[in-house]
């Protein structure tokens, strides 16, 4: 019986110009996708787009209710700019003119919600149009750089997954690839959240921010010998005194160049950096001008290990949700080009401090900090484990009216943010 003829045919072929580089990337994508061809492959990328097309609008009709924010003010090396960054990423900026987006997006309005699916969604609905913006602008070899903190979800102790499905959405989405996924570890973290922490002591402290390290290709530009670490002591101890080569029980075969010195040791994905600048420049500019700090501001260490990493001098770094421009700083003192980007003037205001009658920048300082193996006390174990997992509360436990009031907002932007969210989110 002969193959029955498909009401549409496939009889067009279009002939697609590729560099060998590109032709092997696009045919392992589909191999590891599971396509039958690159055809196959193809059809789906542009049905895709068409979906996405149809569900977002047309990307000339959104453009229309971007408002290109305006110049702050500029310094020899950047610029800060006051408004939306939509404006900036889609508008004012060139297609692929920025080598690293570095910033901490608000996460306000997941906070504000019950942070379950719905929300989730809310929040990755909100952040499409900055996802679409920042591949516009960022260079081929570029990094994107997001430092996002987790959620626990209101009332129970269960962790929120919108950062997860952030990640998943722009790579699945928007073809980002996950170079590497970092976490920022904060020594000085207080016991949060209390409720679960300090009185029904079912989870443990929540000292750790994720931060994805992505790009438009999984080769962007990088050195980590730019971001050493001082050996430890035990590394010096074997440069010191010598290492006998052998197959590790682990299967890896340490050679003689293991006991070699070179410049410093390769840092992990942990970055321990407290967060407890309370008394510096910015600080007082902002004390002397009657000028409320930033709220929730990284420490420069972070924005400093990407910058060194991923950029070259002259190089351009964006922060389009710069707060007190921390990043804007950081780049300016690394011989970076820089623009960053806030909502609120009032931030900007402050963030004036971090640029005038400057005297240069040391860089990070070489701070060691020591964390305890699990399980370093002995605790007996005799008293069982609560059989309803801490879902009823102590009795001895104060109450929640006579405990310290919360800071309302732990993301890098602050009440304009959440407000700023919010109204964004009901326009789209």
């Amino acid at each position: 019986m002969g193959r029955p003829k498909s009401p549409a045919p496939r009889t067009s072929i279009a002939n697609v110009r590729l560099t060998s580089v590109e032709r092997a990337q696009m045919e392992a994508d589909y191999r590891t996708l599971g396509f039958g061809s690159l055809s196959e492959y193809v059809r789906f990328l542009h049905a895709t787009h068409r979906q996405r097309e149809s569900s977002h609008g047309r990307a000339s009709d959104v453009l229309q209710e971007y408002t290109c924010p305006r110049q702050f003010h500029s310094t020899t090396r950047g610029a800060m700019f006051q408004g939306d960054s939509l404006g900036l990423v889609h508008r004012t900026l060139e297609p692929n003119s920025i080598d690293l987006i570095m910033t901490s997006p608000p996460f306000g309005l997941v906070r504000k919600k019950s942070y379950g699916n719905e929300d989730a969604d809310e929040y990755l609905k909100w952040f499409r149009p900055f996802a679409e913006g920042f591949k516009r602008v960022l260079h081929p070899k570029g990094s994107l750089v997001i430092d996002i903190g987790g959620s626990w979800k209101p009332g129970i102790p269960v962790r929120s997954l919108y950062h997860f499905e952030l990640l998943i959405m722009l790579c699945r989405d928007y073809g980002f690839h996950l170079c590497q996924e970092h976490f920022w570890w904060n020594p000085a973290k207080l016991p949060t959240p209390a409720e679960w922490v300090n009185i029904r002591r079912v989870r443990v402290k929540d000292a750790v921010n994720t931060i994805w390290w992505l790009s438009k290709t999984p080769w962007p530009k990088a050195s980590n010998k730019r971001v050493l670490a001082p050996y430890s002591e035990a590394m010096e101890y074997l440069l010191k005194n010598g290492y006998k080569a052998k197959l590790r029980p682990s299967g890896h075969d340490i050679s003689e160049n293991f006991s070699k010195r070179n410049v410093g040791s390769v840092p992990p994905n942990l970055l321990a950096v407290a967060n407890t600048e309370s008394n510096g420049r910015y600080q007082a500019y902002c004390k002397e001008h009657g000028i409320d700090p930033h709220p929730a501001r990284y420490p420069a260490t972070l924005p400093e290990y990407f910058i060194r990493m991923l950029t070259d001098a002259g190089d351009t770094v964006l922060d389009p949700f710069a707060g007190s421009c921390v990043t804007g700083e950081v780049a300016e003192s690394l011989g970076r080009r820089w623009i960053c980007c806030e909502l609120d003037e009032n931030y900007l205001e402050g963030a004036l401090g971090r640029f005038l009658n400057r005297n240069g920048n040391g860089g990070a300082k070489a701070v060691k900090y020591a964390i305890y193996q699990p399980c370093a006390l002995e605790i007996s174990d005799d008293e069982p484990l609560s059989p309803d997992g801490g879902s009823v509360r102590p009795s001895c436990a104060v109450q929640p009216a006579e405990r310290a009031p919360q800071h309302r907002r732990q993301h890098k932007g602050g009440a304009a943010d959440s407000v700023a969210l919010s109204r964004r989110t009901r326009a789209l």
